[in-house]
């Protein structure tokens, strides 16, 4: 859970910052720090200490950095048809996999959905909303940030992305990927991970409706990777300002396992740029990880907490341990999507057969069982 710590509206040279920590079985295990530009002020991101006078926790990270720390990756979420149901208990929504989520020093999804009542539909196939209870069900399962630059934050259009920020930021909770302007939108995310400074960039490759959807000086939108520039300058941004830098991705192909060529042109620029994780999700099947030199990339997480049919019920929860920079220890929990819509763990014979198709996945990454830069 999240206690309130200082102001989210207080203004500091233009940027607006989120105190929170995050608390489990009694313990502070996180602070994070999210930076949201203010609608047409500078929009620089930077690391704060609270307000003068703001309450302060009595447990804070420690100054020393720890010499490890452990991340946690899921795929696609979002509440519609069997999903929605589940908000009426929010604090169970995910069910027992959340507790691969809350053991994790920082955990992250993608969120699938607008936050919004209001909007009108985009001309596409499917659009996904949420009630704001959406953000109680996700700080319950222990997820500490989700992204948001995927192909249906825009469903209901510009009203649905502002009330998406807008209700985040009431409710405390940090996204990453999408804002008021193009600057916003490219805006790294700022973590303090047991003394570990985090940054994450969020970026979609999803071609449909990339032109409209994209932000611009005066328009919000989704930060897209097919800007390579701005993409590569996020990513930079991100390396001066932070340890570790994970770029988040919605990308793929959908119902296929292996990547294509764009994605892995892209992985490898980002990389270069100073990525040290790489991952993503949009195929809604498994796909495999691996490196790229000295940087960790998973092609695709699949769904995690599903409405419905869709190209595969294979999911799972990606642990990583991560000292100085290097991921240095993966743990893919194999999980499986419920008939309730949400995702379990499998063991077994069940479990055997997902990490066959990710051992076949891995031979069309193109990527290295271990570093190699």
């Amino acid at each position: 859970m999240y206690q309130a710590v200082g102001d989210p509206d207080r203004t500091v040279s233009g940027a607006r910052t989120l105190y929170a920590v995050k608390t489990w079985r009694g313990l502070v295990a996180l602070a994070v720090v999210m930076v949201l530009a203010a609608c047409g002020g500078t929009a620089e991101p930077r690391w704060h200490t609270p307000a003068a006078g703001a309450v302060t926790p009595s447990v804070l990270p420690s100054a020393t950095p720890a010499s490890e720390i452990t991340l946690a990756f899921a795929g696609d979420v979002h509440f519609t048809e069997r999903t929605l149901k589940l908000l009426d208990h929010p604090e169970t929504a995910f069910g027992p996999m959340a507790e691969q989520l809350r053991d994790a020093d920082f955990a992250m999804v993608n969120l699938e959905t607008a936050v919004t009542s209001r909007g009108t539909p985009q001309p596409k196939t499917y659009h996904f909303r949420a009630p704001t209870s959406a953000y109680t069900a996700l700080r319950s399962a222990g997820i500490d940030a989700v992204s948001i630059a995927n192909n249906h934050t825009l469903d209901y259009g510009q009203v649905g992305l502002l009330d998406t920020l807008d209700s985040a930021r009431a409710a405390g909770f940090p996204v990453v990927g999408a804002g008021h302007n193009t600057e916003e939108a490219y805006l790294p995310l700022l973590t303090n991970v047991r003394g570990v400074r985090v940054a994450v960039v969020a970026m979609s490759q999803v071609h449909e409706l990339s032109e409209q959807w994209k932000p611009t000086d005066t328009r919000p939108g989704i930060a897209m990777a097919f800007d390579l520039a701005k993409a590569t300058a996020a990513v930079q941004a991100a390396r001066k300002q932070a340890d570790v830098v994970i770029v988040f991705m919605h990308w793929g192909v959908e119902g296929s396992s292996c990547p294509n060529a764009e994605m892995k042109n892209f992985a490898a620029k980002m990389s270069a740029a100073g990525a040290d994780i790489m991952l993503g999700s949009h195929a809604h099947v498994l796909l495999a990880g691996g490196y790229l030199g000295s940087t960790y990339v998973h092609y695709g997480l699949g769904n995690f907490l599903w409405y419905g049919t869709s190209h595969s019920t294979d999911s799972g929860v990606l642990r990583l341990t991560v000292r100085a920079r290097q991921v240095v220890q993966t743990e893919f929990v194999v999980g499986t999507v419920s008939s309730t819509g949400q995702p379990v763990p499998l063991t077994g014979a069940a479990e055997k057969a997902i990490r066959d198709k990710l051992a076949t996945a891995a031979k069309c990454t193109g990527l290295a069982a271990a570093p190699t830069g």
